[in-house]
């Protein structure tokens, strides 16, 4: 694994009406089979991991990802792109208000297949 850390981080708008600033922080190379493991502050875990066919871009989203208390959603947006998105189950309310705000669509929860 190689991380190159963006100092200071690249910074740009997005939404609709440009109202969320993000921080590009920096970059990771992955290796084939070589996994990375994200944790949030309530200590959830999430692991994307890198093959020789491509990428493991998320646990089972029916096992892992529910244990670890997240809801995994295929999301449309006004444009017709289409998103996984990885929801955390104690902030479905904020969730909804994104949706709402940048006019996306839940198209199906992917863990209640």
């Amino acid at each position: 694994m190689k991380v190159i850390e963006k100092q200071p981080p690249r910074k740009y708008r997005v939404g609709l009406k440009q109202q969320v600033e993000i921080s590009d922080c920096g970059e990771i190379f992955l290796a084939e089979n070589e996994q990375i493991t994200f944790i949030n502050p309530d200590e959830r875990h999430y692991d994307f991991c890198a093959k020789e066919w491509g990428y493991y871009a998320t646990p089972s989203v029916n096992g892992r990802l529910k244990d670890e208390g997240f809801k995994t959603a295929l999301v449309r947006n006004s444009q017709g792109r289409v998103y996984v998105m990885v929801v955390d189950s104690k902030r479905l309310n904020e969730f909804q208000q994104y949706l709402d705000t940048e006019r996306n669509e839940v198209i199906q929860w992917l863990d209640e297949l």
